[in-house]
């Protein structure tokens, strides 16, 4: 029981990550954006890409900080993969989003948003190859923190969960205590009346691609740690994401941390009830659970 509960916090920590940047493209730009799941494999392959590039140059950096299976340049790689992900996430809004929302409707970016899903992970798939990967072979061994009940934690574990909280806590202290944080606050409540009073809309939209983005790269990043790069990781992760945003409330920075743990807690503990094969549909339980008893989410506000 005790297992189920640092795995689940530790993949909602994850998730959390990744429905923050969902919930405020949602909550701006007022669309579901299906392809926000891939920006986590663009972080995810980015980061391998500049990890080797690093290591390759600067072997000394390429050093495991023992016990865990991380070195500096891999935590160089992946400030520089959420830079280069939030890059792509406004060249990507440029070239298709920008014009749809010009020129047509929320349902509309909508089915573009699968398009534009699927052609990042087969170029990914082209680039990088099919076969999943990793970013050390070195092997992290699980230290038993508890023998009755079992309780067994690795080193990369706990340093996840801590960049993960980190990452949280100064998105916070943005989006509170910043000018930046209040100009995004208000766009998204009334983007008229924002405008009036003098914040520009477009570099408001562009900033709320970089912080999704590069949120989303964190979170993939981490996610690769944890498990295995894989193209498709983008797929397996675009439910649970939405159902993290979905029950934190669309639009609600916190709700979408709260959002991110309990679909998080929900699926591990899943597992000891039900066959491993039926956790994909957990997310899609959370969801229908969520919406019947209150369908503007934990945290969402009735409109």
């Amino acid at each position: 029981m005790i297992q189920a509960l640092f795995d689940g916090i530790l993949v909602g920590s994850i998730l959390s990550l990744g429905a923050i940047g969902l919930t405020l493209v949602m909550h701006i730009l007022k669309f579901a954006n299906f392809s926000h799941a891939e920006l986590l494999s663009i972080g995810a392959y980015c980061a391998l890409t500049f990890d080797t590039v690093l290591a390759a140059i600067a072997p000394p950096m390429a050093t495991l900080f023992s016990p865990f299976s991380m070195s500096a340049a891999l935590a160089l790689a992946m400030l520089a993969s959420a830079a280069f992900t939030g890059g792509t996430a406004i060249i990507v809004d440029q070239l298709v989003f920008r014009r749809l929302r010009n020129k047509a409707g929320a349902l509309t970016m909508v089915f573009a948003s699968f398009g534009v899903a699927l052609i990042i992970r087969n170029v990914i798939g082209l680039i990088f190859g099919l076969n999943t990967q990793r970013y050390s072979d070195e092997i992290s061994f699980a230290t038993m923190v508890s023998a009755d009940p079992l309780l067994l934690i690795k080193p990369d574990q706990v340093a996840i969960l801590v960049m993960a909280l980190m990452a949280m806590v100064a998105l916070h202290l943005l989006l509170t205590r910043t000018t930046l944080g209040f100009a995004l606050r208000a766009v998204a409540e009334n983007p008229t009346l924002a405008q009036v009073n003098g914040i520009p809309l477009e570099s408001v939209v562009r900033l709320t691609w970089i912080i999704g983005g590069g949120l989303a790269a964190i979170a993939g990043v981490l996610y690769g740690i944890d498990n295995q790069l894989s193209p498709v990781m983008g797929r397996d992760l675009v439910l649970s994401l939405f159902a993290a945003a979905i029950v934190g409330g669309l639009g609600s920075v916190s709700g979408a941390m709260f959002g991110g743990f309990i679909v998080g807690l929900a699926s591990s503990f899943a597992i000891l009830l039900l066959p491993a094969g039926y956790k994909p549909a957990i997310p899609f339980l959370v969801i229908l659970v969520t919406l019947y008893i209150r369908p503007n989410g934990l945290f969402g506000e009735t409109r």
